[in-house]
């Protein structure tokens, strides 16, 4: 009897537990689909150049993602709980701060906290998670972690819309500071301490290298639309990220505990599923940016009526990851994921023929289209990358993993708002009376959804002429994203689709 009461109360403490990472897990998305919800408020209320405002997501994607990696080792040196505590605290301290921002550029500068605060929670949380479960429990407790990441995206949207709506758009970091101190209580009192012995500090070469590289490459691609990419500053920039990248794979090569290691590259079905991980980045993540950019900004939608557009978006990964663990048993992985990518490409495509400024209410299905076919691989994601390698690399696995997700939504998403002021650009009349200045100009306007500068930057082509600029130049964007995920799918299906281990099966099955 007493040992079954000990197992009660050791399970209800695991649960405990996963409950605290799972609110933590559900703030996170709100960090950057609120303040999309919201740009247009946030940019009348704080001003701030179109970079400045691209900043505002930007900053936290970038060092969310590049801090990931660090995180993990800080924790596995001085504890997953200290470093857990440490994280969800700064980040709800940081939360609570942005509701009081009084400018665009400290703003932004806290966006930055906030993510770096939120890499050593994320970390720090999986690793804690990893230490209390084992085999299938521990996969299904990561994919509950993906599901509560899943809540955060689909209903963050209506939930921020509501709030700014009715409150202000500070309203929306009260939330976030709620769930991070709810996580931070409940984390107190029942995480439970756990380092690895054998842990060497943190990798600072490695460490330095990479954010620098990152952010330089992120800097890069969010200047040129304003100084072109010929430009001697942003070519230094390109060139510093590229050399600095290079400079983290020779460290990384050389250190007896590197933050990356490289060998797991010889893996094919590893590479694989970095591939995988980074495909919702351009496939579905950068919609939840751009497309409440376009309800708002250039379709005057409410932040409300905004919110709820997007549930059709997201609203599938509240069920279709548990089904997509339950076709594994008639089904390959690899078949799952890569149909996944096509039917979302297929959603970008039939998303592409629907015009900004003549709203359709049946814009909802190739939304819900997307969402229903990034969802089948969205469950299985994290299963895959522990499955993929040999079991004593699953930890530095997860940690990759999770980096080239968050990091390469940071990068897709800076290269495809870009991308849409590039194309915005480009249809935008040079008849001699505006110069590529205002011209440039206009496009970012449009490409961070400030309709109003945009015509006072251009009158002469009224809301009209601008608003079908924008229209052409996000149905051309869309058009080649549905072909990078058609690319991907492709590689998923040839780089996962041979020789399918029986652990990646049990793995997906477990998700269920």
């Amino acid at each position: 009897m007493m040992t079954n009461t000990k197992s009660l109360a050791g399970s209800a403490q695991q649960n405990l537990i996963l409950l605290a990472v799972c609110m933590a897990a559900a703030a996170m998305p709100l960090t950057f689909t609120g303040p999309a919800v919201a740009l247009p408020s946030i940019a009348h209320s704080l001003g701030g150049s179109p970079i400045a405002l691209n900043w505002v997501t930007n900053a936290f994607m970038l060092t969310f993602g590049s801090g990931l990696m660090a995180a993990g080792a800080l924790a596995d040196s001085y504890g997953r709980k200290r470093t857990f505590i440490a994280g969800v605290a700064a980040f709800a301290l940081f939360s609570f701060a942005l509701a009081f921002a009084s400018g665009i550029v400290s703003f932004d500068l806290l966006r930055g906290g906030q993510g770096i605060a939120a890499a050593a929670a994320f970390s720090a949380g999986m690793a804690s998670l990893a230490q209390e479960f084992d085999g299938t429990s521990r996969v299904r407790a990561f994919s509950i972690v993906g599901t509560s990441f899943g809540v955060g995206l689909a209903f963050g949207p209506i939930a921020s819309g509501l709030m700014a709506d009715a409150f202000g758009w500070r309203t929306i970091f009260y939330l976030v500071f709620a769930l991070a101190t709810a996580s931070l209580l409940l984390a107190i009192s029942c995480l439970r301490e756990s380092r690895d012995p054998d842990a060497a500090g943190l990798d600072w070469p490695g460490t330095i290298t990479f954010t620098l590289a990152l952010t330089f490459f992120t800097y890069a691609v969010l200047e040129a639309p304003e100084s072109g990419w010929t430009s001697p500053a942003v070519i230094g920039l390109l060139v510093g990220a590229a050399l600095l990248m290079a400079a983290f794979v020779i460290v990384e090569g050389k250190v007896a505990r590197p933050m990356l290691d490289l060998s797991l590259f010889r893996y094919p079905r590893f590479v694989g599923v970095q591939l995988l991980a980074a495909a919702p980045a351009y496939a579905f993540v950068v919609l939840l940016i751009l497309l409440p950019i376009r309800f708002t900004g250039i379709e005057g939608m409410s932040a409300v009526t905004a919110g709820q557009m997007m549930i059709a978006l997201s609203a599938p990964l509240l069920i279709l990851p548990l089904v997509a663990g339950w076709l594994t048993k008639w089904l390959s992985v690899s078949t799952i994921c890569g149909t996944g990518l096509l039917i979302s490409a297929a959603g970008l495509l039939w998303l592409s023929y629907f015009p900004a400024g003549q709203f359709e209410l049946s814009i909802v299905l190739p939304m819900l289209t997307i969402g229903t076919g990034i969802s089948l691989p969205w469950g299985l994601m994290d299963g895959l990358a522990v499955s993929v390698v040999p079991k004593e690399r699953a930890g530095m696995a997860t940690g990759i993993f999770s980096t080239t997700r968050v990091a390469g939504e940071g990068l897709a998403l800076a290269v495809v708002s870009a991308l849409l002021s590039a194309l915005s650009a480009s249809g935008l009349p040079d008849s001699g009376t505006f110069g590529p200045s205002v011209i440039s100009e206009t496009a970012q306007f449009l490409a961070t959804g400030n309709l109003d500068r945009a015509v006072l930057s251009m009158p002469s082509l009224g809301q009209a002429g601008l608003t079908h600029a924008f229209s052409n130049a996000f149905g051309l964007l869309l058009m080649g994203l549905a072909g990078v995920t058609v690319v991907t799918a492709t590689v998923v299906f040839l780089f996962l689709g041979s020789g399918e281990s029986a652990e990646e099966s049990a793995a997906a099955e477990s998700a269920s």
